[in-house]
């Protein structure tokens, strides 16, 4: 990989700033969520491991370059400790004399917490006079925040053209993952794109028609595909003015030798509310009154065999109104058969997008997926085939 990672860096007796995401929930002073505390573990005890010294470079919220002190992240301290089984020192600002004085204190095994790098109003317009403040307190420096990598800001980007530079673990699974799912792929490979809406997804579905060899649109998008083909949806979520849009992604597809998957059949209801009377019907034969919730079984049957005849599954949005059932049946079978297919060895699955995730836990399969990504803009960025910032400044 054209990164270095921790196994190339010699780290003994150095300090080691790692950019980590620990932009976890809190609620009333507590964290409700440390799920991403958690992730950053590895990294930072390797670091322990190789006699250096780790001091995180985190952002919180959006104070946009105000003190904030709802956003301090000193209310993590406890639970950093708890979750990395070291002393945690807090320091009151990321740069200057508070945050000198806490690496000094430094002992053996201790880790330094860094306030809110956002306090700072340079953060987000990558100051490099900022990023100079921060490198001022390490010899190393070490991004573990794949979730805060498309965007250059000051402790993901400008910094790391400052120090000797490194994926942390995290950061280095997330690449590999996303290498083996799109950068150099088994072949075939299928995309599934689901969601609301077809306009925020164009630059995805643009970039994913020249690299994958099925496309299976769901959700609400599929329903402007339908409408692009002349299919009357009745009253569902439908974007009618991205009709030609949808047909110019369709013809694209067919010049790239793309095979777009569509509903052929649909559930249909005339009420979007938990356990709503609802239908199958072939997928032009919504009524004008009824809206399209979900995939119908032989759209389902569909999608399951694209997934057997593949080698790689990259996977972002559900393919129906999932938060409620019995709309979520699609979505949950399709899970189900990709878990089923990387399980057995078949498949390589990887997912992300905040939805996607919401919808694997809720299909109870999350843990089968060979890898899912909780960076949220930066998986869907990275599918687009955008350069992320602060993966680019990583590059040796």
């Amino acid at each position: 990989m054209p990164w270095k990672t921790l196994d190339d860096m010699d780290l003994s007796g150095k300090v080691v700033l790692v950019r980590v995401d620990i932009n976890v929930p809190v609620e009333n002073g507590v964290v409700t969520d440390a799920t991403r505390i958690e992730k950053i573990v590895p990294t930072v005890t390797d670091i322990i491991a190789k006699g250096g010294k780790p001091v995180l470079l985190a952002h919180f919220g959006r104070p946009k370059g105000q003190v904030v002190p709802e956003m301090s992240l000193k209310p993590l301290v406890p639970v950093l400790e708890k979750a990395l089984g070291h002393h945690v020192i807090f320091a009151t600002d990321c740069i200057g004399a508070p945050a000198k004085t806490a690496v000094s204190e430094m002992g053996p095994g201790d880790v330094v917490l860094l306030e809110n790098t956002r306090f700072h109003e340079g953060e987000e317009k990558n100051d490099p006079e900022l990023a100079a403040g921060m490198a001022a307190l390490g010899e190393v420096y070490v991004n573990d925040a794949f979730s805060a990598a498309h965007r250059a800001h000051s402790s993901t980007e400008a910094i790391a053209h400052i120090l000797p530079s490194c994926a942390g673990r995290l950061m280095e699974a997330e690449l590999k993952a996303l290498e083996a799912a799109l950068g150099n792929p088994e072949r075939p490979v299928t995309a599934v794109v689901g969601g609301a809406k077809v306009s925020t997804k164009l630059d995805l579905l643009g970039n994913l028609v020249s690299k994958v060899n099925n496309l299976v649109i769901g959700g609400g998008m599929a329903n402007t595909f339908l409408v692009a083909q002349g299919i009357d949806v009745g009253k569902s979520l439908a974007e009618r003015d991205m009709a030609d849009t949808a047909k110019e992604i369709l013809a694209k597809a067919e010049e790239a030798g793309c095979r777009i998957v569509l509903p052929v059949d649909v559930v249909v209801a005339r009420e979007f509310k938990a356990g709503a009377t609802n239908a199958v019907v072939a997928a032009d034969s919504c009524p004008p009154d009824a809206m399209i919730l979900d995939a119908g079984p032989e759209t389902v049957a569909e999608i399951g065999k694209v997934f057997e005849a593949s080698k790689t599954l990259i996977w972002n949005g559900p393919l129906g109104a999932f938060e409620i059932p019995p709309f979520d049946t699609a979505t949950n079978a399709a899970a189900q058969k990709a878990a089923e297919l990387t399980r057995e060895g078949n498949l390589i699955s990887v997912a992300g997008g905040g939805d996607t995730v919401a919808a694997l836990n809720k299909a109870g399969v999350a843990g089968d997926f060979t890898y899912i990504s909780t960076a949220g803009g930066a998986f869907l960025e990275w599918m687009e085939g955008k350069e992320l910032p602060g993966v680019a400044a990583l590059t040796v």
